[in-house]
């Protein structure tokens, strides 16, 4: 877990890089840095979908897993326990910082590298992803920081539970690892990281949390065909 550890480092530095050069940064300069934050955040989150597409077997299996994720997410109220218990944290404008610990989660965690990642640590013993993806996080948490404060760098403890769970599960779950799972839980990563670049341009606000649950659908239909393998044609 050598990249995990490290990449955890990464954004508690580049948060403290941010929050120190907080006051020095003009908010149209925050403002501009955060557009393109966004486009890039759009464009990666569309790369990450389009590119593995392709490698589906199971074209309609996403739109099922962001259907029943945003609902799974919504009946649990996801997006509001999770300002509220950010809020309980923060003496000052917790709604603000609940907003950029929600971005900066989406951002560390939900993507292909992040994924695949602890994934590759974990079977192949190769940090190549995590690295990439540490130098990555370290400029977002920089420009988070300026913005948000100090506060994002709690995201660094959600990307080390979220990444070392992948770790622990990939270890237990090797035999039945397989790159069309791997296609899909990227499909739906992708289209979460649009979603936060959307949020970031303010085109409109998408309560991403509430859509987590989608990640966890297309292990679960892996999982049932694994047993029945009799309803794989029902999204081909």
């Amino acid at each position: 877990m050598i990249g995990t550890i490290i990449n955890a480092c990464a954004i508690l530095v580049g948060s403290t890089i941010g929050s120190v050069i907080k006051r020095g940064l003009k908010p149209k300069y925050q403002e501009a840095i955060f557009t393109a934050l966004g486009v890039a955040t759009i464009a990666l989150g569309l790369n990450a979908a389009i590119q593995n597409m392709p490698q589906s077997h199971y074209p309609v299996l996403f739109i099922v897993s962001m259907a029943l994720g945003a609902v799974i997410g919504s009946a649990l109220d996801l997006e509001r326990r999770f300002k509220d218990a950010v809020s309980k944290h923060a003496k000052n404008n917790g709604s603000e910082l609940a907003s950029g610990l929600s971005t900066a989660v989406m951002l560390f965690c939900i993507g292909t590298l992040s994924i695949l990642g602890p994934i590759n640590s974990a079977l192949y013993h190769d940090e190549t992803f995590l690295l990439t993806n540490a130098t990555l996080d370290f400029v977002s948490s920089i420009v988070l920081a300026a913005t948000f404060g100090i506060g994002i760098a709690l995201a660094a403890v959600v990307l080390f539970c979220w990444q070392g769970s992948i770790f622990l599960l990939a270890n237990f779950l090797a035999p039945f690892m397989s790159n069309g799972l791997m296609a899909e839980i990227s499909i739906v990563g992708g289209l979460l990281i649009l979603a936060t670049g959307i949020n970031l341009l303010k085109i409109k606000n998408i309560p991403t949390m509430n859509l987590l649950p989608a990640l966890f659908i297309p292990p679960l239909w892996f999982a049932l065909l694994s047993v029945t393998g009799n309803f794989g044609g029902l999204l081909a």
